[in-house]
């Protein structure tokens, strides 16, 4: 397999393709711009560009899955509970929030459908469904152990970007796709954490648990990143060559969580 790079240039280019399908006016007059999220365009950058799909293909299917992956996002943000006493302006971004993570997700749709990929809309579809249901399982925390929730985190983060990568045959970077992400969100939520501010996942896990506290969590949470980079130190070595780009870019992800994310945080 003839090995294609992917350049920083071409990833501003997508970043830039995406900014432009999702952009609607009147929803960025009362609501924040989507963020999008950058380890994940990279990873869906380097599974789909080196695949046989053309050009073209291969563009849809990357920005379609990212709007998949905002739409998810965007109805994260949706308050889980309406106080009531909510203001007007309150309910009106609420329930903006709410068709905004709609629209995004019917835009994939129509993206797809313009280049009549029907079985890549049931994949989505599919990662859909699951994704959700995992998310209810750890709102409603239908699990008995700290390690059952975090593995039911990797799956919300990871799932979406490992059936694409299944669907185009790329299974060869499901280890470091799973390890890599969970490992990008647990240190996004321990920095919210550590803040003071509130961190949705962790609030859950303390909210409902009585023999948990702020320093079991935190020491527990850091064993399971230091695991994870042990873990894509190995599987790193072991990506085929068409991938060194993706092994070069996770080497550095290594290295940054190892010696600025961590470090900074316990110095």
């Amino acid at each position: 397999m003839i090995t294609v790079q992917t350049s920083s240039l071409e990833l501003e280019n997508l970043k830039r393709s995406i900014e432009k399908t999702i952009h609607h006016t009147y929803l960025e007059k009362y609501l924040q711009k989507p963020v999008i999220d950058e380890g994940k365009l990279f990873l869906l950058a380097s599974i789909v560009t080196n695949t046989p799909l053309t050009a073209s293909e291969k563009q849809q299917y990357i920005i379609t899955t990212m709007l998949v992956q905002i739409a998810l996002d965007t109805h994260d943000l949706v308050a889980k509970k309406t106080a009531i006493d909510e203001s007007k302006a309150l309910k009106k971004k609420r329930q903006l929030t709410v068709l905004a993570g709609d629209y995004y997700s019917g835009l994939y749709y129509l993206l797809l459908s313009e280049i009549e990929d029907y079985q890549m809309i049931h994949v989505l579809a599919s990662a859909i469904k699951e994704i959700n249901e995992y998310k209810m399982q750890i709102y409603y925390r239908e699990v008995d152990s700290f390690p059952e929730y975090i593995d039911l985190i990797k799956k919300v983060e990871s799932l979406l970007i490992l059936r694409v990568a299944d669907h185009v045959q790329a299974t060869a970077v499901k280890s470091i796709t799973e390890d890599w992400l969970l490992t990008s969100k647990l240190l996004q939520e321990k920095r919210l954490f550590q803040n003071k501010d509130s961190s949705p996942l962790f609030d859950i896990w303390l909210g409902q648990s009585k023999s948990n506290t702020y320093t079991s969590m935190v020491t527990n949470v850091e064993a399971i990143i230091q695991e994870n980079l042990s873990s894509m130190e190995k599987e790193v070595s072991k990506l085929p060559l068409h991938l060194s780009n993706l092994k070069s870019h996770v080497t550095n992800k290594i290295n940054q969580f190892l010696y600025k994310d961590l470090n900074v945080e316990e110095g």
